[in-house]
């Protein structure tokens, strides 16, 4: 499975280590490769802008998509990029259960596959 892995860029750590297991689990893996916040870099209002365009053609060519939400957090280009892969009938999966209150059976989804889905 094709996974393109979302979350806040302070999350470096967290989207690297995510991004080892799924590919020792056999996952195709894209992920960020600028985290401008917790590599304190400054990026313009167009670099930023052309970022985010290139995580949504990420998550375009992938299945799925693994949320880093470290703690719950879940910012606000997180959710569009959520929303996007939503529109886009991509699998959503996260690193932490987002409705901790909801049934067993979801928090079974909250983490990414351990085989790949077929059509």
């Amino acid at each position: 499975m094709i996974i393109t892995i979302c979350g806040s860029t302070r999350f470096k750590d967290e989207i690297m280590n995510a991004a080892q297991n799924l590919t020792m689990d056999n996952h195709i893996v894209l992920a960020p490769c600028i985290f401008h916040h917790a590599d304190e870099l400054e990026l313009t209002t167009e670099q930023k802008i052309r970022l985010d365009n290139l995580h949504k053609e990420k998550i375009n060519m992938s299945d799925a998509i693994f949320v880093v939400n470290k703690d719950g957090y879940i910012g606000e280009s997180t959710y569009g990029e959520i929303d996007w892969a939503q529109r886009m009938k991509k699998e959503v999966y996260f690193l932490e259960n987002p409705n901790p209150e909801e049934t067993q059976n979801t928090e079974e989804k909250a983490t990414a596959p351990a085989e790949p889905v077929k059509d």
